[in-house]
């Protein structure tokens, strides 16, 4: 009786996600983050892309719920981080040095196991700890605020950072953020869309950069598409930035490429 008319793609797309991660049909492509001061690249978010072979490119906004509330949120995030290591790994031995994020829901996080499967991950990609981040939404941390910090405390003693995502779109206890081991927030999206219209907006932006620098936690505005918002997000504190003024995501090719013609860019312009 609950069935409506997505039931039947939905279906379709259940078993050929199953089929996806199992082959690691999975891609991933990778967005940088940049420093407003400096202007270099400090980091790089991965992200999933799926291309169903009959309906196409499938966007994640559809496929990792959908994994989510499948069961299968537990393998993509694997192979995600498997991908995502193995890139840094190949970037690393090009001579780019830079933390690689991959965004972790709550049932993953929450595995009590997850911590000791990150360090395998890493010990197969011959990394330490700080060559990964972890990115987490507000939600997964107050679903279950004691096992949410056990876990971020067992990834940071192996020297995995972590921060929290969307920042501003849930309701976080300002209290526990204090005690929590994260070491950025990321202001959500659609607060830097409205920056330069809305004054409410600004106001919000402002007000997480502050709570931050008093938490010694450091801030990344994500979805920045337009390049006068750096100037306003600099004007207001914010540490770096990420979004299509910069760079759209893209594959690990062409990321290292990207990220050696920055530098050599900031190397002659020095």
């Amino acid at each position: 009786p609950e069935l409506d008319d997505q039931a039947p793609r939905r279906l379709v797309l259940v078993t050929s996600l199953k089929r996806a991660i199992d082959a690691g049909l999975i891609e991933m492509h990778y967005q940088p983050k940049v420093e407003l001061a400096r202007g270099r690249a400090v980091g790089v978010e991965a992200l999933a892309r799926w291309s169903h072979p009959q309906l196409g490119p499938v966007a994640p906004g559809t496929f990792v719920p959908l994994a989510e509330r499948t069961g299968l949120v537990g393998p993509l995030t694997n192979l995600a981080l498997e991908r995502a290591l193995a890139d840094s790994r190949r970037w690393r031995d090009a001579g780019v040095t830079l933390p690689v994020a991959v965004n972790v829901s709550a049932k993953v996080l929450l595995d009590h196991l997850f911590p000791e499967a990150v360090g395998a991950r890493l010990a197969e990609a011959g990394l330490d700890g700080s060559a990964l981040e972890i990115e987490i939404t507000e939600s997964t941390l107050m679903g279950d605020h004691v096992q949410a910090r056990d876990a971020l405390e067992r990834l940071r003693a192996i020297g995995v950072r972590a921060s929290i995502d969307d920042f501003g779109t849930g309701f976080s206890s300002l209290a526990y953020l204090r005690e929590l081991p994260v070491h950025a927030l990321k202001i959500d999206r659609s607060f830097i869309a409205r920056l330069a219209g809305d004054p409410g907006a600004e106001a919000i932006v402002r007000s997480i950069i502050e709570l931050a620098r008093n938490l010694g936690l450091s801030t990344v505005a994500e979805g920045v598409e337009e390049p006068g918002d750096c100037d306003r997000l600099a004007a207001l504190g914010c540490d770096a930035v990420q979004g299509f003024a910069l760079a759209r995501p893209m594959p690990s090719d062409a990321m290292l490429d990207w990220m050696l013609s920055r530098a050599a860019g900031r190397a002659r312009n020095a």
